[in-house]
């Protein structure tokens, strides 16, 4: 998973047509290590579909904030440079959960081609 730390690189990957998955998180977030040890395995069982990058929340604010992210650790689907989905939420997220959206995600992103 590619750590992005400039909205110029963040653009250049969203913009692409196979869809990609921004994690957002922090170093002090619980949440977002909790998801640490299965996320290898996860991007990898997807690495066809979709690309991941993660941007930590406190390296880029402004783009945070222009993105309205709010929780972290959040998911944000994106292609074509535009946002499909989003799964954000205050709770903790298991890794079905986290699948589920990326299957969704994936899902949409094809609807959309279709289209």
């Amino acid at each position: 998973m590619e750590h992005v730390t400039t909205e110029q690189r963040f653009n250049e990957i969203i913009g692409g047509s196979k869809p990609t998955i921004a994690v957002f998180k922090a170093t002090w977030c619980k949440d977002c290590h909790f998801i640490e040890p299965f996320m290898p395995e996860v991007e990898a069982a997807y690495q066809d579909r979709l690309t991941f990058i993660h941007i930590d929340r406190d390296e880029m604010p402004e783009l945070c904030s222009e993105l309205n992210i709010l929780g972290i650790p959040s998911f944000i689907a994106f292609r074509d440079g535009k946002e499909l989905i989003r799964f954000v939420s205050k709770l903790r997220k298991t890794r079905e959960e986290i699948e589920q959206f990326l299957d969704r995600a994936v899902d949409v992103a094809n609807e959309l081609q279709k289209s």
